[in-house]
């Protein structure tokens, strides 16, 4: 009983704690849940719900992705020189950008595969050289002048209400959900998170399956720079600052193991929603960004604090299971 209860608690806590956010700024914020102010936050989280979604593969399967934010640079930046400075069409201009952007991602799995190193070294690395990249695309200089039909993609609305990069968000996590949840591909990405060697040994291609989960992330880091391209109307070399922190706190936040092999794209969205809220309510209330920064950091230690108290907890239960089982024979 007491440890069906413990479960439950663990899988609606991000609800739990998504509600009490809201709840505070409401209170603390008369402007807090006036529609603008909900559709502005929708709009804002659409981006790095984004990219949370697609990196997600990745630390399910027990790795993790810190060049996300200069990948939506480079995307973001890409486009704008494509549409600005090529004159390229629209579609086209976009393909490019996430294609290349899923190519950087591709080789951070690459790197990772074929020197076997922790991802989150090479990721730090290839951080610093794609925001690079990006700077020398626009030669450190933001690139302005994009064509009014592209700027719809970032600040359009369908029927009028509902913000255009909520609807790609929306569609996002539905394909994510379904790749995770019904199909091989996803079962192998829990599978390395719980145990890779495990996974060898089932039969699992172990190396091209982390390659295709950087590749995603590219993807989605690349996607959500060519709505950050269209939202802001030009090509910021430094717009993606900031996000590997947030993806990586969002999908904590929702329960997302540290250690991989556990976490649904539901939880990622609410943790999504509760780093969308947290700052936009302490906007709000004028706290200086310094304090945002400290808060922010204090959330992931608490979320990272509850998920190692969850895993040290079961694991405890799993060798007294195993202890009554051996005292039964």
């Amino acid at each position: 009983m007491k440890n069906n209860i413990a479960e439950k608690a663990k899988e609606y806590v991000i609800v739990i704690l998504l509600l009490i956010v809201v709840i505070v700024f409401s209170i603390a914020s008369p402007n807090f849940l006036q529609v603008k102010n909900l559709f502005n936050i929708a709009r804002q989280v659409s981006m790095l719900g984004i990219i949370a979604a697609c990196t997600s593969f990745a630390m399910i399967a027990g790795g993790m992705d810190l060049s996300v934010g200069s990948t939506l640079s480079f995307s973001c930046v890409l486009t704008a020189a494509l549409l600005v400075n090529y004159n390229i069409n629209i579609f086209l201009a976009c393909l490019i950008a996430v294609a290349a952007s899923t190519g950087l991602g591709l080789v951070n799995g690459l790197i990772a595969v074929g020197l076997d190193v922790a991802p989150i070294i090479i990721t730090l690395g290839t951080m610093t050289a794609y925001k690079g990249v990006a700077y020398l695309i626009c030669g450190g200089i933001s690139i302005y002048g994009t064509p009014e039909a592209f700027r719809m993609l970032g600040q359009g609305y369908i029927a009028g209400v509902i913000p255009i990069p909520v609807v790609v968000l929306l569609l996002i996590v539905v394909i994510v959900a379904f790749i995770l949840n019904k199909t091989t591909f996803g079962r192998a990405v829990f599978a390395l998170g719980g145990n890779d060697e495990a996974a060898r040994l089932a039969g699992i291609n172990v190396k091209r399956i982390k390659m295709l989960l950087y590749a995603i992330s590219g993807f989605g880091a690349g996607l959500a720079g060519v709505i950050m391209c269209s939202r802001l109307s030009s090509g910021v070399p430094n717009s993606g600052t900031g996000y590997e922190f947030d993806a990586v706190t969002a999908c904590v936040i929702g329960g997302v193991s540290t250690e991989g092999g556990e976490g649904k794209i539901s939880g990622v969205i609410c943790g999504v929603l509760v780093t969308g809220v947290l700052d936009n309510g302490l906007t709000l209330l004028n706290v200086n960004e310094f304090y945002q920064n400290i808060a922010n950091g204090v959330v992931l230690i608490l979320a990272i604090a509850f998920d190692v108290l969850q895993r040290r907890r079961k694991l405890k239960m799993d060798k007294k299971k195993v202890n009554e089982i051996r005292m039964g024979a």
